[in-house]
């Protein structure tokens, strides 16, 4: 008999996976705290990470209005993108999935106070590591910009060093944060690291903007297309940076309470020997690279598109609206499941660690399918009604449009690595992730130059020469995403014998077929909306994208329900339960 199949099947329902407990008698567990179900928990997230992407949406309509698609948020992209690849790759990613992991072996086989011993060791190594990284890109912060934005202008290219320069110590605040939101979802917390990001959209707005008038003297003019702005936009600019990183910090020191609460005493010791601190730098190695593929995949998107105006801003617009439905579902699904799983990965709990990520898969296609078909379908009134303003212009709603339709296409696959990336990781299988983000890094650059060169002969005019190269970018990551997904779940059953395929494939055909009714009913809506009512004016806009959303929801509701969508009634009672409390 396969080892794997020692432990029965559970037959709790997704709602009770999340409290097994331990079969084997040589272990003594030691208390732990309490988990909730992974739909239960990611219902918690997610609203709370609502609230952050709207607010999130917030702050990308501010920079649209006040720095528009050109020089300037061109180089704002560039500059925080850098250290918000390394959050990925150093932070939030790879740190979570391994800590989560270490910590909660430790609660299980060892102690609460070895567990908190680790907490503080890793926080304090941390710290150094990433410190010595930041001043080595703030040094080198000229050379970095120039690989990867090679297409700048001279001027441009120093405007964004001085931006990466002010950014940099992001990633340091922002691992310190992911740390702490391991620590407190391992614990059964959810709710307050969910709403850190919150926190930082909320800064980054206010002070963000408070600073730039402040700097700028009280304002600055607004910047021709293709144009270099102006003393007053590039202090502005700048003061939107210095908010930025000053919200970046702010994600940690809210958390600090709710840490101290806990149990988190942080003791000034630092040990890179340590064993548990080795045990999670092992698992990070490889998780790095094998979390954060996608977000090293937008950084070679930016690097081929440098050389088109606009083309940076335009993707980056485009991905704050895909990362939407990310963060509230994916992520938030990947986060409440993380715990889960490696707590019975820890306790050798199979059956019940493939139940638990086969519902978790089926919650992300629920959530996802239906989203991207919306983002795809909706696209340009949706961005009509949150960009077009100030200096984003009606030029830019379609080349930003068609760049999230191509983003859509991979929006399932990117949400559902968040489960399965971290799943490898709890069976202290790190190395396959690993494999598969550095063949997927590989085939996107290959692919972005090919579908780079295919787009840039269609669309083409006097207003866009390189016609929609930027779209062929996009539509490379996504493709590339949805080979990484076919790929980590392929070698997902092959670690675990089997991942109930059946089941996830049948409710996926469910779930695109209600998906599809749902688009109907949106295209149609919206097209005899817009032919009526024409697409000018705020309440105009307002209509043309809630009508057909909500016209759009009830035909999938309706559809998901007549075509037996259980996943649809788990999801709605575990936050119907939650609102009720």
């Amino acid at each position: 008999m396969n080892e794997l199949e020692k432990t029965e099947p559970a037959s709790e329902t997704p709602e009770e996976l999340a409290e097994p407990s331990v079969s084997d008698d040589s272990l003594t567990p030691q208390p732990i705290t309490k988990q909730k179900s992974v739909a239960r928990s990611a219902g918690i997230v997610s609203i709370a990470v609502m609230f952050s992407r709207v607010l999130g949406l917030v702050r990308e309509m501010v920079f649209a209005n006040f720095f528009g698609a050109g020089v300037l948020n061109d180089a704002f992209q560039v500059a925080f993108r850098i250290p918000n690849v390394l959050r990925d790759l150093f932070a939030e990613g790879a740190l979570s999935a391994a800590f989560v992991k270490v910590f909660t072996d430790y609660q299980i086989l060892k102690s609460e106070e070895e567990a908190w011993k680790l907490a503080s060791l890793v926080l304090n190594a941390l710290v150094v590591v990433l410190s010595v990284i930041t001043i080595i890109g703030i040094i080198f912060s000229p050379q970095i910009v120039g690989l990867i934005a090679d297409g700048f202008s001279p001027e441009k290219a120093a405007l964004a060093t001085t931006l990466t320069r002010i950014m940099f110590p992001y990633i340091l605040f922002v691992a310190m944060a992911a740390l702490a939101m391991g620590v407190l979802n391992t614990k059964g917390n959810f709710g307050v690291p969910a709403s850190a990001s919150t926190v930082f959209n909320i800064t980054s707005i206010f002070l963000g903007l408070g600073i730039a008038y402040w700097l700028s003297g009280g304002g600055w003019e607004k910047t021709e297309k293709g144009a270099f702005p102006g003393d007053a936009a590039q202090w502005a600019i700048i003061g939107m940076s210095i908010g930025t990183l000053i919200a970046g910090a702010s994600q940690f020191l809210m958390q600090v309470p709710s840490l101290l609460r806990i149990g988190f005493r942080f003791s000034p010791v630092l040990s890179f020997a340590d064993e548990g601190v080795r045990k999670v730098a092992r698992l990070m190695a490889p998780a790095i690279i094998g979390t954060s593929a996608v977000q090293i995949n937008v950084l070679v998107n930016t690097y081929f598109v440098t050389d088109i105006n606009g083309g940076v801003s335009w993707l980056g617009y485009a991905f704050r609206l895909m990362q939407f439905p990310i963060g509230v579902f994916g992520v938030a699904i990947g986060t409440a499941s993380i715990p889960v799983l490696s707590r019975l990965a820890s306790q050798q709990n199979f059956a019940e660690f493939r139940n638990s990520l086969s519902s978790s898969i089926k919650l992300v296609f629920l959530l996802t399918l239906p989203s991207a078909c919306g983002l795809v379908v909706l696209g340009e009134p949706i961005i009509r009604l949150i960009y077009e303003r100030g200096a984003f212009t009606a030029a830019d709603v379609p080349m930003t449009a068609y760049a999230l339709a191509a983003y859509s296409i991979g929006l399932t696959g990117y949400a559902a690595i968040k489960i399965l990336s971290p799943a490898f990781y709890a069976l202290d299988s790190a190395k396959v992730p690993m494999v598969i983000g550095l063949f997927s890094i590989a085939v996107n650059f290959v692919a972005c130059y090919f579908f780079m060169e295919l787009f840039s002969n269609y669309g083409v005019s006097p207003e866009y020469p390189d016609g929609y190269g930027h779209v062929g970018v996009a539509l490379a990551t996504s493709s590339v995403a949805l080979v990484n997904f076919f790929a980590l779940a392929f070698m997902m059953k092959r670690k675990i014998d089997r991942i109930n395929g059946g089941e996830i494939f049948s409710s996926f055909l469910r779930i695109a077929a209600a998906s599809a009714v749902m688009s109907v009913v949106a295209y149609f809506s919206y097209k005899f909306l817009a032919g009526n009512l024409g697409v000018s004016g705020f309440g105009v806009k307002l209509v043309e994208v809630f009508l057909p959303i909500g016209l759009a929801a009830i035909a999938f509701l309706i559809s998901a329900k007549l075509m037996g969508v259980n996943e649809l009634n788990q999801f709605v009672n575990a936050i119907s339960r939650k609102l009720k409390r």
